[in-house]
């Protein structure tokens, strides 16, 4: 990897790092999700990055892709387990990382499953292990507390502007990928107390452009879309940044084109994931750089 590249990635973990440390100071039992998102997002902005993907705020049996819409009204509450999944790029390269907030303080092992499975991982990676001996590590970890790994997500290899580019880093025994040096990867082990799967829920606030070929019908959806592609057209988004970039697109009209461009394949969704039993969730995840004898995380594993 040249010099260049690295340092990028660097930079842009230690502004993820930033933003982690903000979001433990500020989220708290009757925070407003959206309030927090904002926070997070401005921050990122502030110490020089650009967002790779909306703040995810999973609560609870939510694993990932809750971020706040427009006028969300909900707020952290007192028995919440929060995952806190934040995405920063410069230039492209990404640091994509995450942690969970127990807030009752009742779920310590859930909490530790996850953060333990990653660290193990990431003490793993180097050339020519195979991710799926890091899998049953993962998997290891979590079941020996009494949890689960939740089978169907997984981490991912991460490339200049893109999120997940290919290969998987699995959460169970599976895989055959085996690490070459300069490969970077987010790893991100999920632990749950429910069934170990995730099924997709109903609400969708995160979207990505998948094409750029749409006549629109509608002004609006013309409107909405010349903003998506001049802004946003490499990785997700949410649908609150395009309320606030067209104030003047009322509620009605913005939720019609996006139903527009979703029908017509313009964008791609990112529903929320839920646990399958609707179990409790937790999830610990860092971006990895694989170096010539083992690994850089680009943000620290919080423990």
């Amino acid at each position: 990897m040249e010099k260049e590249i690295y340092d990028k990635y660097v930079k842009a973990g230690q502004i993820a790092s930033q933003v982690q440390e903000l979001a433990m100071k500020n989220a708290k039992p009757g925070k407003k999700l959206l309030e927090l998102a904002d926070e997070l997002e401005k921050k990122t902005i502030e110490l020089g990055g650009e967002i790779a993907f909306p703040a995810n705020l999973s609560r609870n049996h939510e694993a990932a892709h809750y971020t706040p819409s427009f006028n969300d009204e909900l707020t952290i509450g007192e028995k919440d387990v929060l995952k806190v999944d934040v995405g920063v790029h410069v230039d492209g390269y990404i640091a994509d990382c995450a942690f969970t907030l127990d807030f009752s303080g009742e779920h310590g092992k859930l909490v530790e499953a996850s953060a333990a499975a990653l660290q193990t991982a990431v003490s793993m990676a180097k050339p020519g292990v195979n991710v799926r001996s890091i899998g049953k590590a993962i998997e290891t970890e979590i079941m020996k507390r009494g949890l689960k790994p939740i089978s169907n997500l997984s981490g991912h290899r991460v490339e200049q502007f893109f999120l997940h580019a290919g290969e998987n880093m699995p959460n169970v025994e599976s895989g055959n990928y085996v690490l070459q040096e300069g490969d970077t990867f987010a790893i991100e082990p999920f632990a749950t107390n429910g069934y170990g799967e995730i099924v997709e829920g109903g609400d969708v606030e995160i979207f990505m452009l998948a094409s750029h070929h749409l006549r629109a019908r509608m002004p609006s959806t013309r409107k909405v879309l010349e903003v998506i592609v001049e802004k946003y057209p490499e990785l997700p988004f949410a649908k609150r940044w395009l309320h606030n970039a067209l104030p003047e697109v009322a509620e009605f009209s913005m939720n019609a084109a996006f139903r527009e461009l979703q029908l017509n394949g313009v964008l791609h969704p990112y529903p929320v994931l839920v646990e399958k039993a609707k179990g409790l969730v937790s999830q610990a995840e860092t971006t990895i750089i694989v170096t010539e004898d083992g690994c850089v995380p680009t943000v620290p594993v919080r423990l």
